[in-house]
């Protein structure tokens, strides 16, 4: 198997160090970012359910909201 990686930097630990550092704070702030989108798409409001769904068992069919009447019980 051929390797794909052609003219790849080669340096010293000292560079290395220091680029590894930088890139760290990249992904730190990427990390903040995304888990501020996170908690944004969590306080997004959420849409009434006006369609009466109904599910198929296997003894019988039951809406949907009879399951949260069951979740309150």
């Amino acid at each position: 198997m051929k390797s794909v990686i052609k003219n790849h930097a080669v340096v010293s630990h000292e560079e290395w160090l220091g680029a590894r550092t930088a890139f760290l704070a990249k992904e730190k702030e990427f990390t903040r970012l995304q888990d501020q989108l996170n908690q944004e798409r969590r306080e997004l409001p959420w849409e009434a359910v006006r369609k009466e769904y109904v599910f198929e068992g296997p003894e019988e069919n039951k809406p949907w909201r009879s399951f949260l009447r069951e979740e309150a019980s």
